[in-house]
């Protein structure tokens, strides 16, 4: 015969194991339940066929942007008084070239050349102490691999003699003798 301890004990794990079951279904609430909204995606799309029996049109002939011929500009002479000049009087004539690049513009910025490095490490390490110093340095080229060399450079700058200056400070914080060479944007 059971004793008194097995039915209590029956009892309380068939009530743990409805609790285990309902209890979580009674405290979870009301469930909402989401219904997907879809279409059937058709087999095949139906389309306008004139389009295949259209004429396809010629494209259009345009113009070229920038001219073939050398471009000619009319400079008036100045004159002290604001007065319009009368026609008869010469203007200075200029043939410009469209593909010539402007003479002012080609030797504009400077750099200074700090030295050449195969150890990235070390040229990282002095570019980081440059900025940290307050000059514009950086490394040449931006993507170098190890085992490749990488520039240190310091600019560029428009005034040649405010690089010039710095180089001696740059000297007694760094050691390296920086040389002072034009700066090349299409090839740094």
């Amino acid at each position: 015969m059971a004793t008194q301890f097995q039915h209590r004990l029956v009892g309380t794990l068939v009530l743990v194991s409805l609790g285990v079951i309902f209890l979580p279904d009674v405290f979870d609430g009301e469930k909402a339940h989401y219904q997907e909204n879809y279409e059937a995606i058709p087999l095949r799309e139906d389309f306008d066929t004139e389009l295949l029996t259209a004429p396809v049109e010629a494209p259009e002939d345009v113009e070229a942007f920038m001219p073939q011929e050398p471009v000619t500009v009319t400079i008036n002479e100045s004159t002290d008084s604001p007065q319009p000049q009368p026609e008869s009087e010469p203007a200075a004539v200029a043939q410009v070239e469209a593909s010539a690049p402007k003479a002012g513009y080609q030797d504009s910025a400077w750099i200074i050349r700090l030295g050449t490095f195969r150890n990235i490490e070390n040229a990282k390490n002095l570019v980081s102490t440059l900025r940290g110093k307050g000059y514009p340095a950086q490394l040449m080229p931006r993507d170098v691999k190890q085992g490749e060399l990488a520039r240190v450079e310091v600019g560029p700058n428009v005034s040649k003699d405010k690089l010039e200056a710095m180089t001696a400070d740059l000297e007694s914080l760094t050691g390296l003798k920086g040389q002072l060479l034009r700066f090349n944007p299409l090839n740094p």
